[in-house]
């Protein structure tokens, strides 16, 4: 073992006051690249609820809901409640669950590349199915494809972006995976506006576009350069330190690549990392990986950016209206991004959480309190409703749906690392299925109520981070793991040998 100290239990001694080298272009290139894999998350998000309120849609495969959207008899809030409909919109998401299962092994045997490259493929055969699609099974299965596509686009990305990134900037680099699913809802939104008037072959167009950013995260991935983590715990230590040295932009790389090198040993040393993450030393990191993104979905952000023209449609607003009143919101949630871009690495993780939780709990609160009673709006309340709502976007985009990504994709040893992204990913769309899947019976159930039960869990996200999660801004990735011991509640949990 060249030269590492260690800790109690085979840990790697904290040295980030000796890690050297600055962000060179190399990095800033790979990890634009690999965070396309978050746009092609991103546009799926903003493609289904505009292409779910589109006639020529409706009419040729779900011809129920679009006798019941054109009934003026039908109470506003469950014109669109029908569950056939929402398993189109939440099948990906099943499919993405079961396929970062598989993309966990593939991650660690094959390397980060392969998961975004295998993604790719999967969401470009998926996106053309969907585009050409005659029957309801052609339908399923390109959705299906599109969710392998995410599942295991969503294991390697984060991964990546965190293991190339510079440990003072990683998550502002890392929360390019979340610029980009921002941009590609924000574009998404977009081509909706743009195809709602061209009729049967318009939801066809804006289906099958999203091969654009499939084809660009395949070839991307293709080119990539893999981490150096990854390179050192495949048995590749000279090729790892090669690219350490060349993404840090300096040769004096040894107490990181030395980190790397500890870390790797001890990955290797662990034949099941899904059963090592239940271990009593990793209890902290797992309950971060089933509840962070749990919670990002539990705030009901996906619910207004699922079915955005729906709700809108439900409040009053005329289809063209809605769908631009959708490309709104969605350049503020990809605006807001940008904040957290700039900010996450001064302020930290538990300010930019705990600020945007609150926030989304007063604007939740008014949504209902304020507008509760009026199911047909006014010229003017339409207009306050869309800046309402674009506060609850703009507070989550600084918030919860970055770090949401960035944080557990941070905090796991090299060892569980891929199992817990594994987990991370399942979790999200276990909720991200769920909420799609009964989002419009509850709204047909709840009303506006709805909102009072997204501000629920948001209050209850809001007070976990503050008792149970730790500051992990400029902590080395491979030191992540003292956190723990230092942590008040944690340190008397975790099992130190």
């Amino acid at each position: 073992m060249a030269g590492g100290s260690f800790a109690p239990g085979g840990l790697a001694m904290e040295r980030a006051e000796q890690y050297q080298g600055k962000v060179t272009s190399y990095v800033i290139i790979a990890c634009l690249v690999a965070a396309i894999g978050g746009s092609i998350f991103g546009y799926d998000i903003g493609i289904s609820g505009g292409v779910t309120s589109m006639d020529g849609f409706l009419s040729h495969f779900f011809k129920e809901v679009y006798k019941s959207k054109k009934s003026a008899h039908e109470n506003n809030y469950c014109k669109y409640n029908s569950q056939k409909l929402s398993a189109f919109t939440s099948s990906l998401y099943l499919a993405g669950l079961v396929a970062t299962l598989v993309a966990s092994p593939v991650t660690r045997n094959y390397g980060r590349r392969a998961s975004i490259i295998c993604g790719g493929i999967s969401f470009f055969i998926g996106a053309v199915l969907n585009a050409f699609a005659i029957n309801m099974a052609m339908l399923l299965v390109g959705r299906i494809l599109l969710g392998v596509g995410i599942g295991f686009g969503n294991q390697g990305v984060p991964l990546y972006l965190s293991e190339m990134a510079p440990a003072h900037l990683r998550g502002g680099l890392n929360m390019m995976f979340q610029l980009a699913t921002t941009l590609g809802i924000f574009t998404a939104n977009m081509v909706n506006y743009g195809t709602q008037n061209l009729h049967d072959w318009g939801w066809r167009l804006s289906l099958g576009l999203a091969a654009v950013p499939a084809f660009m995260m395949t070839v991307g991935g293709i080119f990539l350069p893999e981490t150096p983590n990854s390179l050192v715990e495949r048995k590749s230590k000279d090729k790892g330190r090669e690219v350490l040295e060349r993404i840090r932009g300096t040769s004096n790389v040894d107490a990181e690549f030395q980190d790397i090198v500890d870390a790797s040993e001890i990955a290797n040393s662990i034949k099941n990392p899904f059963r090592n993450i239940f271990e009593k030393r990793n209890r902290p990191q797992l309950v971060m990986a089933i509840f962070l993104p749990m919670f990002q979905i539990l705030t009901g952000i996906n619910s207004i950016l699922f079915y955005a023209p729906v709700l809108f449609q439900t409040m009053g607003f005329g289809g063209e209206a809605s769908l631009y009143a959708s490309a709104i919101t969605g350049a503020v949630l990809a605006s807001s991004t940008l904040i957290s871009m700039a900010t996450v690495d001064r302020l930290g993780r538990r300010v930019l959480l705990i600020s945007g939780g609150i926030m989304m709990v007063i604007v939740a609160i008014i949504l209902r309190m304020k507008f509760g009673d009026n199911q047909e709006l006014s010229k003017g309340y339409s207009i306050l409703v869309v800046i309402v709502i674009c506060l609850f976007v703009l507070a989550f985009g600084w918030s919860w749906g970055p770090l949401g990504w960035t944080i557990p994709s941070e905090i796991f040893p090299l060892e569980t690392r891929s199992a817990g992204q594994s987990i991370t990913v399942a979790v999200n769309l276990l909720f991200t299925f769920i909420i799609a899947q009964s989002f419009l019976s509850l709204l047909c159930a709840l009303k506006f109520g709805i909102f009072l039960f997204f501000a629920a869990w948001i209050t209850l996200m809001t007070i976990f981070v503050v008792v149970f999660l730790p500051e992990t801004k400029g902590v080395p990735i491979e030191e992540m793991t003292f956190l723990w011991r230092k942590h008040w509640f944690w340190k008397k949990r975790v099992q130190v040998s």
